[in-house]
């Protein structure tokens, strides 16, 4: 469970960000919100991957060879500086067109365009890449988490003006740059890289490009005490904590999982408008959640069977007595 739970952690962080906007900065606009957050916690995470590399390192003495992590982070390969790049490019995409699409096809349409899209097109490429179905409780989650994505949205789609081609390329390409991220992140930790170290790398390189779009976009709202604060929950928080437990869990997870667990975020942000915001929630919104909560119950209990067969599973050249009187080995791939 412990991997499932830190994806669901990771998308309740990211589902503050909105409350953290109102109650904070409410003026402020999304995109000079979005670049702080990026700036401030993807340098965050950037120090802390090449913190902890150093300090594996040093923990193996000089007399052994250096901890590979410390060793990939410094000197990565074609192929691994390669998925560093897509990785850094998809998440300097998303935030963008996010925004893009929310401005193009009104904030319902957008967002559930954006962040109905992702599982889908992460489990539809992983797919194609590792020639294997993401699995039948996947599926059948992630039909029911975006149906239910979908009704939330349809409940506020009143308040948009319509949408737009445009638009809804935006949204749908925000989808693919998260996809892009999280399938390049696994890449990478399937290669040998940490959590941390993943993590680090991309949004560290991004976190750095951020800065001047930052100042571009205007930062004096952060010298106030309350812009302060906001910008250090966002960083902080919704980035450097949210993705040190996104790494951790897709680790451990297939990419399709992680991404149809992420869609936690706007079941936070809906129960966090209802109660600390105040907002009225629509007979439709509440049912929108409750379908969308029960997508991502079938998708938990589902992963946590699969892990549950795969730790009983002998590994290949191993017999059930020596699994069952060894230590398993450590899983290198998705659910499997």
């Amino acid at each position: 469970m412990a991997p499932l739970l830190l994806v669901l952690l990771a998308a309740v962080c990211f589902g503050t960000t909105g409350t953290a906007q109102a109650l904070g900065a409410p003026e402020v606009s999304a995109f000079s919100l979005g670049s702080a957050r990026l700036a401030l916690g993807g340098t965050l995470l950037g120090a802390w991957a090449l913190l902890t590399g150093l300090r594996r390192r040093g923990a193996r003495g000089y007399s052994q060879k250096p901890a590979p992590d410390a060793v990939r982070l410094r000197r990565p390969n074609r192929a691994q500086l390669g998925l560093i790049a897509l990785g850094t490019l998809g998440v300097l995409l998303y935030q963008p067109l996010f925004f893009a699409g929310t401005a193009g096809s009104g904030v319902a349409v957008g967002t559930v365009l954006a962040l109905g899209s992702a599982p889908v097109l992460t489990g539809l490429l992983q797919w194609a890449l590792e020639r294997r179905f993401p699995g039948v409780s996947w599926g059948v989650a992630t039909a029911i988490a975006v149906l239910g994505v979908g009704l939330i949205a349809a409940a506020g789609a009143g308040d948009s003006g319509g949408a737009n081609l445009a638009g809804i390329a935006a949204s749908i390409g925000a989808g693919a740059s998260y996809s892009i991220y999280t399938l390049s992140a696994k890449a990478l930790m399937n290669r040998g890289w940490s959590a941390d170290g993943t993590m680090g790398m991309a949004f560290g390189v991004a976190g750095i490009a951020s800065i001047p779009l930052l100042l571009a976009s205007g930062a004096e709202w952060m010298l106030t005490p309350a812009g302060l604060a906001t910008a250090a929950w966002l960083g902080v928080v919704t980035t450097t904590i949210a993705y040190l437990c996104f790494g951790a869990g897709l680790a451990k997870l297939q990419a399709a999982t992680v991404s149809t667990l992420t869609l936690a975020e706007p079941l936070t942000a809906s129960i966090l408008g209802l109660l600390v915001l105040r907002e009225q929630l629509a007979a439709l919104e509440g049912l929108g959640l409750a379908v969308l909560a029960a997508g991502i119950v079938v998708l938990v209990l589902g992963s946590t069977g699969a892990l549950r067969r795969r730790d009983r599973t002998p590994a290949p050249g191993e017999t059930p007595a020596a699994t069952s009187g060894a230590p398993a080995q450590a899983p290198r791939g998705g659910l499997g």
